[in-house]
């Protein structure tokens, strides 16, 4: 499958109105549209931004993964460091990482990027049926992934390559 991955940056600052609201909305239903006139299963799309009023350190990071499911229901998740509050966009310290999770006969794997990060800054917990991942370092990711079965919550396996993560977790 080809890669759907479409990078975009913005040097010049851009401010998140209701404008801008409606304009990424329309933006998506038309690749939603084009997602179902096609054959694809998953389309990827981010991009990185400074917004109007915050200082120049303050990059927003952003993007959703749009994937066919079973049936041909979309599943659309977004990712980044870019928040919505009830004061405004917030762009925050820590970025939440692209995750997939799938479930497998006996073990769920999950699978997270996490860019611009060394192995030893990884820390993963499981609390129940929530998969805790945070980084420490100068990037910083944050996630917590609900799991679709119970799984042995000490014995697992991890690996680490190109700033991609899988962990496999055997199921209860």
């Amino acid at each position: 499958m080809p890669d759907r991955r479409q990078p975009h940056r913005r040097d010049t600052p851009i401010d998140i109105g209701i404008s801008g609201l409606l304009k990424g909305l329309g933006d998506l239903v038309e690749r939603l549209s084009e997602l179902a006139d096609t054959d694809e299963t998953m389309v990827n799309q981010s991009g990185e931004f400074t917004i109007k009023g915050l200082n120049e350190n303050a990059r927003a990071v952003y993007g959703v993964s749009i994937r066919t499911g079973i049936g041909g229901i979309p599943s659309i998740e977004r990712f980044g460091n870019l928040r919505t509050t009830e004061a405004g966009p917030e762009v925050a310290e820590i970025r939440e990482p692209l995750v997939d999770l799938f479930d497998e006969e006996a073990e769920l794997v999950v699978v997270a990027e996490l860019p611009g990060v060394s192995e030893d800054e990884i820390s993963i917990a499981i609390q129940g049926d929530i998969l805790i991942l945070e980084t420490t370092g100068t990037r910083k990711f944050a996630r917590d992934v609900l799991l679709s079965s119970a799984v042995d919550e000490i014995n697992f396996q991890q690996v680490y390559r190109n700033g991609i993560l899988e962990i496999r977790l055997k199921k209860r």
